[in-house]
This record gives structure tokens, sequence and C-alpha cells, in this order.
């Protein structure tokens, strides 16, 4: 008899925005020789627990299928088994790089996720049960940091409306070195999702990532553009609030975009009044030139 096991596993950047764990890699481990007789009944969840080469090494023998996560997050795993398959599964799973940007690590690392029993339910030729799991936001926070890449997420919003602002090109800058971070644009309702990592940070230069330490964010103020043309910039004092400032992995940071016509009636004033102060000597010139040759 075949076994399929379905599912789906992504992160939480912020509580309305999840990104799929695409490229990881799910691996699924026979049990261990004794657990507790109720273990059917319960599930155990670890949050992506990092286990060391060591650890993996001592369980590869018990390796019975894997598969990589597509860029939805979805899985699907088969095996074969010649009798009913109750036992609890072990799931764990590898990521080598982040969503998004590239990383500056390039190790692979493998995180114990959860142990359970499924669900399983007979169909014509096999067992078909489904799992699915979202990383809270703040364990996929400190993983994110660990491979010293960055995703923003958030709104372009109007002033006056609040509405969501569809199809606009969002641009982040690092306030540090004015060096574009990354660019991304807003889907139908205004939403966006910007990824970055330690090149982008530096401007092309990777910086190397201390032993037990994550970089500081960098500061940031962004750019809008609606097809190609300068919509909004922010000014760069911006990235001197505090939600701007050393950001964390994971951020959330909305946009609002106000009006610039009283700047921009501002300098139409400004050039008007110059033209007009500057065709007034031309003529105060000319006049006076006119009563010197004048005659008496």
């Amino acid at each position: 008899m075949s076994y399929l096991l379905i599912g789906n596993i992504s992160a939480l950047i912020c509580d309305d925005c999840i990104e799929p764990l695409a490229k990881g890699r799910l691996r699924i481990y026979l049990p261990e020789d004794t657990y507790p007789a109720d273990y059917a009944n319960r599930g155990k969840f670890n949050h992506l627990t990092q286990l060391t080469p060591k650890q993996v090494a001592l369980k590869e023998h018990r390796l019975l299928a894997e598969t990589v996560l597509d860029e939805r997050g979805d899985f699907h795993l088969t095996w074969e088994q010649l009798h009913l398959f109750t036992e609890p599964l072990e799931l764990d799973l590898c990521l080598n790089q982040m969503p998004g940007r590239a990383s500056g690590k390039n190790s692979v690392n493998q995180y114990h996720l959860s142990k359970l029993v499924p669900h399983w339910k007979r169909t014509k030729d096999k067992y078909l049960a489904a799992y699915a799991y979202v990383i809270p936001s703040e364990h996929w926070n400190a993983i994110r940091g660990s491979y010293g890449t960055w995703v923003i997420s958030g709104t372009v919003r109007y002033f006056e409306t609040m509405a969501g602002q569809p199809q606009l090109k969002v641009e982040a800058y690092n306030a540090q070195n004015n060096h574009l971070l990354g660019t991304t644009y807003t889907n139908g309702q205004g939403r966006y999702k910007l990824h970055f990592g330690l090149k982008d940070m530096s401007a092309g230069k990777l910086l190397p990532v201390k032993h037990g330490q994550y970089h500081a964010g960098p500061d940031v103020y962004f750019k809008i553009y609606r097809n190609n043309q300068l919509l909004w910039e922010e000014d760069i004092q911006m990235a001197q609030s505090p939600e701007r400032r050393a950001i964390a992995p994971c951020t959330l940071l909305n946009i609002v975009i106000k009006p610039a016509t009283a700047t921009r009636a501002t300098r139409q004033l400004a050039h008007w009044l110059g033209g007009w102060s500057g065709a007034n000597r031309q003529r105060r010139n000319q006049l006076n030139d006119f009563q010197l040759l004048a005659p008496f």
C-alpha cells in the first residue's frame, strides 16, 4: 500500500503577511524504537529547533522520504508500506537559503519541526494525510537574522482616502549610504513584499557575520514610482523615526503617499516671481538707456 502526505510550510513575516518556504527540503523520519502508548493522540511542535551535524547523522538510517517545497511552500511525499502505518513521524526542514534575495550564508541547516501521527484516510489505492504549519514570526525573525537577510512587508496607501495603491514600484534605500536595497511592486490591494540581503545593504560588499551575532538592519526610506515616473519620495529624515531604524529581519512598514502640491506650487511661484522680477529689471534698464539717449 502506498502512502501520500501532502501539505504546506510557510512562515509569518507579520500578523497579516505570510511567505512560503520555497526550495526548503522536508525530510520524514521513521520513529525511534519506543514511544509512549498514548503518543497517537499527541503532536509535538518545536518551532524549528536547529540540529547539530551529529544529531542529523545519528538519525540518517531512519530517513523515510524527502522532497523539496515548491514556490508556494507545498509538498507531496510518497512511500510504500506493507502494513497500516500508525507510527509517529518526525518532520525536519532543511534550509540553505532564505526566500527572496540571496543570503551571505552557504551552509545547509537542518531544523526539527515536529513529531506526530498523521490522520490517514483510506482512498482507492492509497492512504492520504495532510500537514500544514506556519512558523511564528518571532522564530522566523531569528532564523532570517542568522542568514543575513531581511524582508519588509506592508501597504502603500494614499493620504486622503487611505486606499491601497496597486501596481506601484516600491524602492527601499539604506539611509546610511543612500544605496538601493531592493525593488518590488504592489499588488491589486496595494500590498508589497521586498527582500534584500547583506550584499544589498553594503552596496555589493559582503559583510562577515560574527559567530553567534547578527547584523543590525539598515535605516530605511522609500521612493514610489508609477509607470517609472517618480510619484512620491520620502525625506531621508524619515529613516530616523523609531520604526525605520535598524529594522529587524522581518519588518512591517506601511507607506502613506502624501500630496506634494504645496511644494510644487511654492516652487512654481518662486520661479514665476523670479521671472517677473527679472523682466521688470530688464524693462527698467531699457528705460534708463532710452532716457540717457534721449535729447534735451
